[in-house]
């Protein structure tokens, strides 16, 4: 694979010539290319305005405090996973976890940063950022901005006339439904999320990139894992806002959420941003997002997101989007919502490609935020995903039995 990569960067060289015009797209795109190189990963996701352009997303007014718990948890040595037990130790190391938080009832339980992040570092959310999305679209929904998520979505974005996404609605797209064919394969250097990524980093514009995209089946018959689905959903979101995201999201979320630091997007050429998954936050507001989510969009007694977008963002609708096997058709094989995976009824998931997660579980008023950098997400047959959920249920059984820790967790800042 490592071959492919640079005889590919080479040839571009070449053809392109060390100018200093070209220089930066250069740069940009041997970033791209190694970005999920063992020795580079890390320090490319908690740096990634370094390299790609990037717009704040900037704070305001008082943070919203989460308190170290007097009875912090510690985590346990081992956990199980059909039948086999696996050191937890091993899973951390393994999946590159750079940050893991856990918060029960508005208390920090454990929290700990690794391999170089810390508690004020922003870090890649990967496909985090599309349950973000989909909270701003519920918003703009909630405001009139769109009329109906029944419409099609090239009721605002006549460039999708003639593409893939012609006369799809955008609850279709929502539930990555669209039946648009898509190869999301990250380890396939060919395929069309990776052939994204070079385009992105060569100053491409994302838009373009969408509108050349084809029908593989009928609208609303199968939950295919599409990540420019959800980029069409920030295409509708900016259209019918006539706001860049960046600025809707300080105004809705980051105004009002307590959060600690600012955040930023990702942005293409033309300044639209990576809306499925350029979005770049610190671990503990994550949470934040998180705790909205548990609390079904209230934030302190104010409504950032409707009620029912929640519950919908939380429903299984349609026998499509329920828990199957996984495929590569399929993706992890859990249910989906409104950008939302449900692994079961009663536990919610965002995630993002090398182990984001932000684990809901309201019945315990629980989330439970994990970053990392996994050089070995690729690998066939990975099971990271499915470990990591089975670590996040094994988390959650141990605050429901209110086991007590001998040794206090560490927040290594």
């Amino acid at each position: 694979m490592k071959t492919f990569k640079w005889i590919f960067i080479v040839a571009l060289v070449l053809v392109t010539g060390l100018t200093a015009i070209n220089h930066d797209r250069l740069s940009r795109l041997y970033a791209a290319v190694t970005l999920f190189e063992a020795e580079n990963i890390t320090g490319h996701f908690l740096n990634m305005n370094e390299t790609f352009n990037a717009r704040e997303v900037n704070r305001a007014g008082p943070v919203f405090e989460l308190p170290q718990s007097e009875q912090p948890i510690t985590l346990p040595q081992e956990f199980s996973f059909e039948g086999q037990a696996l050191s937890v130790d091993e899973f951390l190391n393994t999946t590159g976890t750079n940050g893991l938080l856990v918060l029960h009832n508005d208390e920090i339980k454990f929290e700990r940063y690794y391999q170089g992040h810390s508690a004020q570092g922003r870090h890649i959310s990967w496909s985090m950022a599309k349950s973000f999305t989909s909270a701003l679209l519920g918003v703009a929904v909630d405001e009139g901005h769109i009329k109906s998520i029944q419409q099609p979505v090239t009721d605002y974005l006549p460039i999708l006339k003639g593409s893939g996404y012609d006369g799809v609605s955008i609850k279709d797209v929502m539930q990555m439904s669209s039946g648009v064919k898509f190869n999301e394969d990250y380890g396939d250097f060919y395929s069309d999320i990776n052939r994204m990524g070079r385009i992105f980093a060569m100053n491409g514009a994302l838009d373009e990139f969408v509108a050349s995209l084809t029908r593989e089946r009928e609208p609303g018959t199968l939950n295919h894992y599409v990540s420019m689905d959800t980029q069409v959903l920030g295409m509708v979101l900016a259209a019918a806002t006539d706001r860049t995201i960046t600025d809707y999201m300080e105004e809705k979320l980051w105004h009002k959420l307590g959060v600690e630091k600012n955040a930023y997007w990702l942005i293409d050429s033309a300044g639209m941003e990576m809306a499925f998954g350029g979005l770049n936050v610190t671990l503990r507001d994550y949470a934040r997002f998180g705790r909205l989510y548990l609390n079904l969009g209230n934030w302190n007694g104010e409504q950032l997101v409707p009620k029912q977008w929640v519950l919908d963002s939380w429903t299984m609708d349609a026998p499509h989007l329920l828990p199957k096997e996984k495929s590569a058709e399929t993706g992890l094989g859990w249910g989906y919502g409104y950008q939302w995976w449900i692994p079961a009824e009663g536990e919610y998931m965002a995630v993002g490609v090398y182990n984001q997660f932000i684990y809901i579980k309201p019945d315990q008023n629980l989330v439970i935020v994990k970053n990392s950098s996994n050089p070995s997400y690729t690998e066939p047959d990975n099971l990271s995903n499915d470990h990591s959920l089975e670590f996040f249920r094994l988390l959650a059984k141990r605050l429901e039995t209110k086991l007590t820790p001998s040794v206090a967790s560490v927040s290594a800042e």
